[in-house]
């Protein structure tokens, strides 16, 4: 399953989660994969694209960060499963 990930960095500040980063990785438990990721031009907000079939596993990494960012989670379709969805598979 795939997750839009919606980061937004407590006081708008980027720094503290660039830092933690740097210095101890993405923090991601075994079984949560990162797929790309883009930050908002002012740098206050972070959308990320994570991938899993344990959302527990999305909620342990949440709780590692959520001193820094204040987050939203969506779960998300690619164009081509929704597609599917929508008109089947013809």
């Amino acid at each position: 399953m795939l997750y839009m990930v919606i980061e937004r960095f407590k006081n708008g500040n980027p720094k503290p989660i660039y830092e933690r980063f740097a210095a101890q990785g993405r923090l991601a438990p075994e079984g949560l994969s990162y797929v790309n990721s883009w930050v908002t031009e002012d740098l206050s907000t972070c959308y990320q694209v994570m991938e899993t079939e344990d959302k527990a596993l999305l909620d342990q990494w949440i709780a590692k960060w959520q001193d820094l960012v204040d987050f939203e989670v969506l779960p998300i379709l690619t164009s081509a499963e929704a597609k599917s969805q929508i008109l089947g598979n013809s």
